[in-house]
């Protein structure tokens, strides 16, 4: 029997996956961390060392990147059914997957910088995938937005020169300790801010889905913009607390920005986008708060669900021949039953709906900040961004499932696929069960929480506000007056996540090229180009004709020269 390249992946990563996640519990119960050093060569009394570190988190956070990560490839099977180069698009899915490995596993920056820079340059090749000019466009502002990441590494990279070597872990205390030190810190911010699309680094994020929709759903779950995030976890012990104060106001601002965004956003894997966006403005915000542990329960829940929501994103643009406007879609609940059961529950996950995955990180979360000592202004923020989430989830249920279909030709639709649905139902199950699961696993002594009960009961009121605004504000008819004429210029700014793109890319390039052609014009190519070089290149020219004409060997030009010059030497006698 043939056994395809995806169906090897497939198997291997669930393999992988089920073997680190039984190594996790282990860890877990023991409390144990394990560093494997593999001196690569000693030369004198220098040795190069490659070292790993496993403990529960790594652990963990690998089993649950191979989960996702196998699913998509069996999804993808599917899904990229037409495509000539199959297995060039598996490589680079598993090479996106082992640069995340490396990040994960690596207690060493110089390593980090290895995974770090592989997860950047792979994800060029992904967003560029579909050839075309918005794909390049989108892959050089991922791909360039990322380097500023990068270059932070760098520097705190040779900034840790100062210690005599480059394990950060052992390190962490002291930098907490030395203020003249604290721009490591700053650096791993600035590096986790880029990978993570905080502000203002946020215009790379919406346009990264130019890739295929498999790797949007492996990018905004597991993979590339949590690795910031995780990143951050690991240093979190050796943040100031000022440098968690700005964090904090930057990483709220990315979650109202985005939440504001994706309510006024068309696009389906944009909104999506928008709302991964939102999440990690959540998890930076409470990471910023000191609570490291439920940053990482948050990252976890928030990957089951998200990539199953992209799955879904992914085979509703399939039924609808490739259209991912949603105003031209409606009424698919009737059409897809189990797409759209299966895109219901994320959504409802998304929201932090009780019992099932997203409730059990948001709503310790929520009441984590409720317990905290913030302004009235942080704390508004946090639950006004919360309620946003609902509010576009409930448009998105209205657009895409409620309703009558918009779209002209009705296009016969089908859930035939059945390796799309068992990518899709295997991540449903454990976007249902795996929130109760990790909080079981992860908190080994229960969060317990005492409030009154006004401030116990504000996450679900707030849904509950959320749920009002999403279904009477997004309802339209053909009577109904559109009040976004009336206030365009704060929707244009809202819906344009506050002009970021507009700004990381024609306002940043933009006056450089136009420059750049009116010194090539009236420079290069004018009159400097007539005086000099080219002038130089023509006169040279001519000379050399001449000369080439004398060295013709003509018994008429030499006698014609005799006579010249016979006529000048008589001339001076």
């Amino acid at each position: 029997m043939y056994l395809s390249l995806n169906f090897i992946s497939f198997f291997s990563l669930m393999l992988i996956s089920i073997l680190n996640f039984i190594m996790s519990l282990y860890f877990i119960m023991n409390n144990l961390t394990y560093f494997i050093e593999w001196e690569v060569m000693s030369l004198n009394s220098s040795s190069i060392v490659m070292t790993l570190l496993f403990d529960w988190m790594s652990l963990l956070f690998m089993s649950f990147v191979m989960l996702i990560s196998s699913l998509v490839i069996l999804y993808s099977e599917d899904y990229m059914m037409g495509e000539i180069n199959m297995n060039r698009f598996i490589f680079l899915v598993l090479m996106f997957v082992l640069s995340m490995m490396f990040l994960i596993i690596s207690p060493n920056l110089i390593s980090i910088l290895l995974g770090w820079d592989g997860l950047g340059l792979v994800s060029y090749c992904l967003v560029i995938y579909y050839q075309n000019v918005k794909s390049y466009n989108a892959g050089m502002l991922t791909a360039l937005s990322n380097r500023v990441g990068d270059v932070a590494l760098l520097m705190a990279i040779a900034w840790m020169l100062n210690y005599g070597s480059w394990n950060y872990v052992f390190y962490l205390d002291c930098m907490m300790q030395e203020k003249d030190l604290n721009i490591i810190s700053i650096l791993v911010i600035l590096a986790g801010m880029t990978k993570s699309a905080q502000i203002p680094f946020s215009a790379w994020l919406p346009a990264a889905m130019a890739a295929p929709t498999p790797v949007s759903a492996l990018v905004h779950s597991s993979t590339l913009v949590t690795a910031g995030v995780y990143l951050l976890i690991r240093f979190s012990s050796a943040f100031p607390e000022w440098l968690m104060k700005c964090l904090l106001v930057i990483s709220v601002l990315t979650m109202f920005m985005s939440g504001l965004g994706a309510n006024f956003e068309y696009d389906l894997k944009k909104i999506i986008a928008l709302s991964t966006l939102s999440q990690l403005g959540l998890m930076m915000s409470i990471l910023s708060l000191g609570y490291a542990d439920l940053a990482f329960f948050h990252l976890l829940t928030h990957a089951l669900f998200k990539a199953l929501l992209f799955m879904c994103a992914g085979m509703v643009i399939h039924n609808v021949m490739n259209f991912q406007d949603i105003r031209y879609m409606g009424g698919l609940s009737l059409k897809m039953p189990l797409t759209s059961s299966c895109f219901m529950i994320s959504n409802f996950a998304l929201c932090g709906l009780p019992f099932l995955a997203g409730f059990y990180s948001k709503d310790l979360i929520l009441e984590a900040v409720s317990l905290s000592n913030l302004n009235l202004f942080m704390y508004f923020m946090y639950f006004f961004s919360t309620g946003l989430t609902v509010c576009y989830s409930f448009r998105l249920f209205y657009y895409v499932l409620w309703g009558d279909f918009n779209l002209l030709n009705k296009y016969s639709f089908s859930e035939e696929s059945w390796m799309m649905m068992l990518g899709m139902l295997g991540l449903m199950i454990f976007a249902v069960f795996g929130g109760s699961l990790l909080n079981w696993m992860i908190f080994l002594t229960p969060y317990f929480i005492c409030l009154p009960m006004y401030l116990k009961m504000m996450p679900i009121m707030v849904s509950i506000a959320g749920i009002w605004v999403g279904s009477t504000l997004f309802k339209y008819s053909l009577n109904f007056y559109f009040s976004s004429y009336k206030y365009m210029k704060f929707f244009y700014f809202a819906g344009s996540m506050w002009f970021m793109p507009l700004i990381f890319t024609k306002a940043i390039s933009n006056n450089p090229l136009t420059y750049g052609w009116y010194l090539s014009k009236y420079i290069d190519m004018g009159w400097s180009e007539y005086f000099g070089a080219q002038n130089i290149y023509w006169m040279l020219m001519k000379l050399a004709n001449v000369n080439h004409l004398f060295q013709m060997n003509d018994l008429k030009t030499y006698l014609l020269i005799f006579l010249v010059i016979l006529i000048t030497c008589l001339y001076i006698l």
